[in-house]
């Protein structure tokens, strides 16, 4: 009974396990089968990345087929090597767009810098109607000679020889676009009886440009600064020029010169040099900032000769904007080409802008070499220039018209001969049979 009882008991207890290992397969089966379908699915997925892998790579190489004739020639490039031209291209452009933006900028600048100027101006000088008047057209340059309240006989020689007078300045304006004005500021006391002086000759004369500057031997790098601002405010002018009183310029010859540097956006032109810096005090060109250009012997950077040089429109604009940063040095001449340091500028050294007076200028105009301008080194200008500037423009003047030819009568002429313009030939005026004659 009891082994009846005992076998029972093991029975049931054999199935229980057999019911709990058919639930354990039963679960292993679906678990694997879970498996097997998630698999199946990764692995279904896996090939789609792999077949875009290889298209990828595909589209970076490119399959250019070329045919010539019969044959067939097939050019493989890569795309990066197309990628890295296309940056270059994108570069090339962005640094066109900076570099118009920044024209626009400074463009913009030389407007407000031009507005500002000419209201100054005009409150000194009453220019506005000139300005009016000139600001839409175009010229091709502007010629300032650098004058002083005392240099009235120098003026006046300028004036009968190089310097056209009256209605000969006039069309050389409105024709030849070139302009040119005796360049001066105001006396320390304004109103005084030396700016009377020049209010009554340019009543008479109408060739001054009157700057908001108080003259002084020590200020010419202000004045030059103030010209060109004055200047570019003006005239829209290829070039302007500055030069000194008692020099002597072929105005043909400078035009044509200048013409040659059209097309240089940034062209300094003049008689280049780099002389020592003159540290010991008292010495003519004395540089109080000697110490600026290192060691005693020093030389000064690369500049033009102050007695005639010219610069481009954009670097006279250069200078309006930056008018109030522009350091000043002593000497004029040092403190134009310190401006223009760290520049993209062209600097033109032609010799025929420094020539010397007869029998130099001659010489060269014999070899075919015709002189721009002509002066004494040892002056810094033509040594007597009140009564060697006629001598020097007959046997100098190479134009083909002498625009400071004026006809005058003879009792105007005798006038100006007791002025002590002796230089006047009066042996010719028996030559004459009317009551005119030509000034040298």
């Amino acid at each position: 009974m009891s082994v009846r009882s005992r076998g029972g008991v093991t029975g049931d207890l054999a199935k229980r396990n057999v019911m709990r290992r058919n639930w354990a397969l039963l679960l292993c089966f679906g678990s694997f089968c879970a498996g097997m379908f998630f698999t199946n699915s990764r692995m279904w997925i896996m090939p789609e990345i792999g077949n875009t892998s290889r298209t990828s790579e595909t589209s970076n190489k490119q399959l250019d087929i070329e045919s010539k004739g019969c044959s067939s020639k097939v050019v493989v490039k890569n795309a990066s090597t197309d990628g890295l031209q296309e940056l270059a291209d994108t570069q090339q452009v962005i640094r066109m767009i900076n570099k118009t933006v920044s024209d626009l900028e400074m463009k913009l600048a030389a407007a407000r810098a031009a507005r500002e100027t000419v209201h100054n101006e005009n409150s000194v000088s009453g220019n506005l109607k000139t300005v009016e008047s000139t600001s839409k057209r175009k010229y091709s340059m502007v010629i300032g000679i650098n004058t002083a309240f005392s240099s009235r006989k120098r003026r006046d020689s300028v004036r009968m020889t190089w310097m056209p007078q009256g209605e000969k300045r006039k069309k050389l304006e409105e024709e030849k676009g070139i302009v040119i004005r005796f360049v001066i500021g105001h006396s320390s006391t304004s109103g005084g009886i030396l700016d009377k002086a020049i209010e009554a000759e340019e009543l008479m004369q109408g060739d001054f440009m009157r700057l908001n500057h108080v003259e002084g031997y020590m200020e010419l790098s202000a004045k030059t600064k103030t010209f060109f601002s004055t200047a570019v405010a003006m005239w829209d002018a290829e070039f302007y020029v500055k030069v000194d009183d008692d020099v002597h310029v072929n105005i043909a010859t400078l035009g044509a010169t200048l013409s040659r540097y059209r097309t240089k956006s940034r062209v300094y032109v003049g008689c280049m040099k780099s002389g020592p810096v003159l540290a010991r005090k008292g010495v003519r060109y004395h540089e109080p900032e000697y110490w600026k250009f290192g060691t005693a012997g020093n030389k000064y950077f690369r500049h033009a000769t102050g007695q005639l040089y010219a610069i481009s429109k954009e670097l006279a604009t250069y200078i309006s904007i930056n008018q109030d940063l522009l350091h000043k040095y002593a000497n004029e001449d040092v403190s134009t080409g310190s401006w223009f340091i760290g520049l993209d500028v062209d600097y033109i050294d032609d010799r025929r802008l420094c020539c010397g007076t007869p029998p130099d200028c001659e010489w060269k105009a014999q070899a075919g070499n015709i002189c721009v301008a002509s002066f004494d080194w040892r002056c810094s200008g033509i040594c007597n220039s009140v009564e060697r500037m006629a001598e020097v423009h007959r046997r100098c003047g190479k134009d083909t018209e002498k625009p400071g030819e004026t006809i005058l009568g003879v009792d105007k002429y005798r006038k100006l001969c007791k002025r002590k313009y002796w230089w006047l030939d009066l042996r010719g005026l028996s030559a004459f049979s009317s009551e005119q004659i030509k000034t040298p």
